[in-house]
């Protein structure tokens, strides 16, 4: 009886194995497929708007591609990449963030390059006159102003530095409301929740509810670049790379453009 059972259970085992065998190399190369086919960009939410359009255009030629965006600022989206977060590209508002990155060698060697620019402008409500420059914010009519946490919002980062190449940083800091991210400032500025914002250009031509008063001088803060990287730790190196070299194409560089990046 004992016998008996064994061979029964040796040709069940058998017939197991000659089914994987024979399914294994597709069953393996589909699941191998459909990792590589998943992509996280984690990016600057100031791109949110160029990168949808750029996604739609991607995946029509590569449609099998599957693409996922994680928006935020970039000083949120580092620390979730440091702390492990599963991303195979990252597209920062700042060098600040992607030196950081590097500097723990979390980057792919080789990826790394400017991807495009962009500038600072001063926004207020769309029908609100009262502020026509920079130094228009130290008027007492001006109680509230916006402006991105700069330890963690590149475009906070840069503001500040604007605010204060007109030396006017520190007087008017107590009005200064802090926005987690760029179109965090833009919200508090359409609703008319503060007298007046600073934010990229690219997101002042995102709302039709803000004015543009006035547009920062170059040479008033550090040079604006959106560096691009794939993440070492990437499942999908190859895939990353693809997209990642299809965003310096002509193709994508006049989306950027559509929406106000210079590239």
């Amino acid at each position: 009886m004992k016998k008996r059972q064994f061979l029964a259970f040796l040709g069940v085992f058998i017939l197991s194995l000659s089914l994987v065998w024979g399914l294994g190399t597709d069953f393996f190369a589909q699941s191998a497929s459909a990792q590589s086919n998943n992509l996280t960009v984690s990016a600057a939410i100031s791109m949110k708007d160029a990168l949808e359009e750029i996604k739609t255009a991607y995946q029509k030629k590569q449609p099998n591609m599957r693409i996922t965006y994680n928006f935020g600022s970039s000083g949120s989206l580092q620390q979730q990449i440091e702390q492990g977060a599963p991303v195979d590209v990252f597209i920062s508002a700042a060098n600040k963030q992607m030196d950081a990155l590097e500097q723990k060698q979390l980057l792919l060697p080789g990826t790394r390059r400017n991807l495009v620019s962009n500038s600072i402008v001063l926004i207020t409500p769309k029908n609100q006159q009262t502020v026509k420059t920079f130094q228009n914010l130290t008027n007492p009519q001006v109680k509230r102003i916006a402006l991105g946490e700069p330890n963690t919002v590149p475009a906070g980062q840069y503001g500040q530095q604007v605010l204060q190449y007109y030396k006017i940083f520190d007087s008017i800091k107590p009005k200064v409301i802090f926005g987690k991210d760029v179109r965090q400032v833009l919200t508090y500025v359409e609703t008319g929740n503060v007298d007046a914002g600073l934010v990229y250009s690219t997101d002042a031509r995102t709302s039709n509810q803000v004015r543009v008063a006035a547009t920062a001088p170059n040479n008033s803060h550090q040079p604006i670049a959106y560096p691009i990287a794939v993440i070492k730790d990437s499942k999908n190196q190859a895939a990353a790379k693809a997209f990642a070299q299809y965003l310096a194409t002509n193709e994508a560089k006049n989306t950027f453009k559509k929406y106000g990046f210079s590239v």
